[in-house]
């Protein structure tokens, strides 16, 4: 039997941008993608913590270093800039998988870059 878990998880990200008159989507600073191993178009859990907001939507890469995370389309609608969200993904995984599971947990700062104290360090 299969049981879903946290994949990944960038907490306390701060909203850089909402563009409503894009076709949807989060876009994710690229090197924060590559630190919680989310790829391009996977499923994203976004949970405000600014105004209680929870929607799913998928990734896109966000120019690296840049520190963006920007709500695109019908998203724009759930935040605001400065607002702070929590961005998870979650996986599929099976007893013998989860003997070895450890989801990435990547902390960030004011500008969005990593911070010690994740999973990660």
């Amino acid at each position: 039997m299969q049981r879903t878990f946290l994949k990944a998880k960038i907490h306390r990200a701060r909203i850089t941008a909402a563009c409503l008159d894009y076709e949807g989507s989060l876009s994710i600073d690229q090197s924060l993608m590559v630190q919680a191993d989310i790829a391009e178009h996977e499923q994203v859990a976004v949970y405000n913590l600014s105004n209680g907001e929870r929607f799913h939507t998928y990734a896109i890469v966000g120019p690296e270093g840049s520190g963006e995370i920007c709500l695109n389309g019908a998203a724009a609608r759930k935040g605001q800039p400065g607002d702070l969200i929590i961005i998870t993904t979650y996986a599929l995984l099976d007893e013998e998988e989860l003997a070895n599971h450890q989801p990435k947990v990547i902390l960030v700062d004011e500008n969005n870059r990593p911070r010690p104290g994740g999973s990660n360090d």
